[in-house]
């Protein structure tokens, strides 16, 4: 089994439905302050369920979903299909699109399953895809030393605060003996220091800065905004 495999079957990555919600809510709510006005162009790549992607499609002018994993994209389309500001995509329809199809893509929690190579590709097809000005928000990338105990502290203080503390310590039990947790001492999850991703970034043509607070609740990872 690969990344996307696991992530186009069932899994339990949420420890319940109040914990899908509220992080979907809590994404939605940070990434709309980097949407740069209501007649953005916007693609969310690698986005998951994207629960939430009705509130960000009110504030900009068209958002587009897309995901590699197709089950994950057929659930996409279903829910979305009334909504004539949402589109979703394949990745390889998203490649083919012209030059500055975007005004902000948005990457989060997606380099960890990336190798180098396949990071610095996308850098590269992020560049072509912005406008001139547009941006590129590169969220919740993992530290060197920062692993499973760090995850497990941050979703438990996330679900202290939001109600759901109980279900997370069970969730987390049932990590430990689930395929994720296998695929995860497998495969690993990629890390990259800071001054490196700035480095992948400059040579994508960006001009880039580490942006503090990250996205979504772990804050020991690390978000990224560069401009084209």
């Amino acid at each position: 089994m690969d990344w996307v495999s696991f992530w186009d079957g069932a899994n339990a990555i949420y420890v319940n439905e109040r914990h899908k919600r509220v992080h979907y809510e809590r994404l939605a709510a940070d990434l709309a302050r980097f949407v740069p006005g209501s007649g953005a162009r916007v693609l969310d790549y690698g986005c998951g369920e994207a629960l939430a992607a009705q509130a960000m499609a009110r504030i900009c002018a068209h958002l587009t979903l897309s995901d590699a994993a197709p089950s994950v994209r057929e659930k996409l389309k279903a829910r979305f299909s009334a909504e004539p500001a949402i589109s979703v995509r394949a990745i390889e329809e998203v490649e083919a699109l012209p030059d500055g199809s975007f005004d902000l893509v948005i990457v989060n929690s997606l380099a960890q399953y990336l190798s180098r190579a396949q990071l610095e590709g996308l850098l590269k097809l992020f560049h072509r895809l912005l406008a001139p000005g547009g941006r590129l928000l590169l969220a919740d990338v993992i530290p060197p030393g920062v692993g499973a105990a760090r995850d497990a502290a941050a979703l438990l203080s996330f679900a202290a605060r939001d109600g759901f503390f109980f279900a997370a310590v069970l969730g987390l039990a049932r990590t430990a003996v689930s395929p994720y947790r296998k695929l995860r001492a497998d495969l690993g999850l990629a890390t990259y220091e800071e001054a490196d991703v700035l480095a992948m970034l400059k040579a994508a043509g960006f001009a880039a800065a580490r942006h503090r607070p990250n996205v979504g609740h772990n804050q020991a990872r690390m978000a990224f905004l560069a401009t084209r």
